[in-house]
């Protein structure tokens, strides 16, 4: 099964247990913005593809509210426990596309801290 096939079933899983606010981001826009990133984040090495950092960077503008920011880590945190990620990418993600995210892409962040 490819990757765009996992995180489309992971996704549809994500989005039925992800509490609902009209305040916050949803999880489809996070995996949205953040698909390009897919074989970076898996694979990659160097500099993440321009596509990827445009979501990112996308995402950085769109996460501006505390709720927006839980939601986003909660939904990068679910996808990132279905999806075997390189911790060294996951960390430098943000920073290498000159961003900044209110969590790393990985599945060991703590959402309780984020805010």
């Amino acid at each position: 099964m490819s990757i765009f096939k996992s995180l489309a079933i992971i996704f549809v899983l994500v989005v039925s247990f992800i509490p609902r606010s009209e305040s916050a981001i949803s999880c489809s826009v996070v995996i949205q913005d953040l698909q390009p990133c897919v074989s970076y984040l898996t694979s990659g090495s160097g500099q993440p593809p321009d596509t990827c950092c445009d979501g990112v960077r996308s995402l950085a503008a769109a996460t501006t509210t505390s709720a927006d920011k839980k939601a986003a880590c909660q939904c990068i945190k679910s996808v990132s426990n279905s999806v075997t990620v390189k911790p060294e990418n996951a960390q430098a993600l943000a920073s290498s596309c000159g961003a900044s995210l209110p969590v790393d892409a990985s599945s060991t962040v703590d959402c309780t801290t984020v805010g």
